[in-house]
């Protein structure tokens, strides 16, 4: 699939770093600079990327799991969803959930983007559902083991 984009920062585009990856690293487009996170704060980090969806897909902005271990920064509204209509800057949200200041400097990869299909629904109103084995079971009704 092949999608247009605008890239206003100085760095290359987005890319697989492995021949299975799902998701495209993002980098952070820094012009004026690095930004500190100080613990339990959030910012929005910018990448200097537009795109053009085309209409049934999406993009998902995820954390990048080797940032949430070793430094404790995470995508605050994982996954952050970029619609085939939007035709803005992709940001990213990041909040530090560490302890330590956690400081984003221009280039570093800060989280990751994966391209996903999607279908829109439409709403069958019924007055039951069908019945399956889980039910209404719902957070923890499995246990632990």
């Amino acid at each position: 699939m092949k999608i247009k984009v605008i890239n206003k920062s100085h760095h290359p585009l987005p890319q697989y770093e492995t021949a299975q990856s799902a998701g495209l690293d993002l980098k952070a487009f820094l012009p004026d600079g690095p930004v500190t996170l100080r613990p339990m704060q959030r910012g929005m980090v910018r990448t200097g990327l537009f795109i053009e969806l085309p209409v049934g897909f999406e993009a998902q902005v995820r954390p990048r799991s080797g940032l949430a271990l070793k430094k404790g920064v995470t995508v605050l509204n994982s996954p952050g969803t970029i619609d085939a209509d939007y035709r803005g800057e992709i940001c990213v949200i990041l909040i530090n959930l560490s302890d330590e200041d956690f400081v984003i400097s221009d280039g570093e990869r800060i989280a990751q983007m994966v391209i996903a299909r999607h279908e829109r629904a439409e709403w069958q109103e019924a007055v039951e559902l069908s019945e399956t084995e889980r039910g209404a079971g719902g957070f923890g009704h499995t246990g632990t083991k």
